[in-house]
């Protein structure tokens, strides 16, 4: 089958109401619209640097799934495969604004939505499989049993044609009925995926272990080609069978909002795997994306689009300070 679009991923597309003040939700009185989705943002910034990205969900019939359909238009995502379910509405939440850098309080009306009744009969395989890349998070297979059932069939049916896979555990803890259905469902999850991007406490979580080498060879026996841990400020590590290697943290003179960074890491990562480039290069694009994202209110505003991010990379044209071993 002939790829019709470079990346598919699917999920749950909210509208967000960003605080325009600091201070306990309970006591704000204007806020900003925005869409949010950890999915959502990766396939948002995906679309800015010009690949086709396909996106699979379902909203409601109300002004909030209208708003999100819009947000797709806006930002070139194909959306041949979001339904609209007159029997649930679409979800919103609540996020303070934070002055200090903290992460902010979110407060989440998902509960019995249309995205949560995603399922098995949401699968397309000409649709799916005319992609050459699928992204998942752990947040879709945790919002319904049905999700999950799709999140693992999307998998299987990736893999077996032959496409290459990136996830990010992404952990939302309070959607899962217990913290060990989390871990087992996404490790086993993540046992599909190509690229595995852990953040360091999610690793943790997930593995036992705080060592970046350590989580990634937890992975990699169980099948990755390659792990990227994420450290905060200390960058990131990678490792696949071959080499490993620290790339350094972009700078950020001052953190803004944090929703949103690993989403931005993603981004990153697999659109410079997409275009070719080394995986210290993707790693360093990853950092460098994630960078921008923690600059500016909201999940998706600092994603770049390919002219700003062609400007930055020729600013710094060498090659990544990586640290490679093996």
């Amino acid at each position: 089958m002939t790829a019709s679009l470079d990346v598919i991923t699917y999920g749950e597309a909210m509208a967000m109401f960003v605080a325009t003040e600091a201070g306990p939700l309970a006591s704000v009185s204007q806020f900003a619209k925005r869409a949010a989705g950890a999915e959502l943002n990766v396939a948002t910034g995906l679309a800015r640097l010009g690949f086709k990205v396909g996106w699979m969900s379902r909203v409601g019939a109300d002004s909030f799934g209208q708003f999100v359909r819009d947000v797709l238009a806006a930002e070139r995502i194909d959306a041949r495969a979001v339904t609209t379910d007159e029997r649930f509405p679409t979800g919103f939440q609540l996020k303070s604004k934070s002055d200090d850098g903290s992460d902010p309080a979110i407060e989440y009306f998902r509960r019995g939505s249309a995205a949560s009744r995603l399922s098995l009969d949401d699968y397309r395989a000409d649709y799916v499989l005319g992609a050459r890349h699928l992204h998942l998070s752990g947040v879709a297979p945790a919002i319904s049993e049905s999700s999950r059932e799709l999140a693992f069939k999307l998998a299987r049916e990736m893999r077996a044609a032959g496409r290459t896979i990136s996830f990010d555990p992404n952990l939302r803890p309070t959607l899962w009925p217990s913290r060990e259905t989390m871990v087992a469902t996404l490790n086993e999850l993540a046992a599909y995926a190509d690229w595995v991007l852990p953040g360091l406490g999610e690793g943790l979580v997930l593995t036992g272990s705080d060592r970046p080498d350590e989580i990634a060879r937890f992975y990699l026996e169980r099948g990755a080609r390659g792990v990227i841990v994420k450290l905060g400020a200390d960058g990131a590590y990678f490792r696949t069978a071959d080499t490993e290697g620290f790339v350094r943290a972009q700078p950020v003179a001052r953190v803004v909002d944090t929703v949103g960074a690993g989403d931005g890491f993603a981004v990153g990562v697999i659109s410079a795997l997409l275009d070719g480039r080394s995986l210290p290069q993707a790693v360093a694009r990853g950092n460098r994306i994630g960078a921008l994202a923690v600059q500016v209110i909201g999940d998706s505003e600092g994603l770049p689009d390919r002219a700003r991010l062609d400007r930055l990379e020729a600013m710094d044209a060498q090659e990544p300070a990586a640290a490679e071993a093996g």
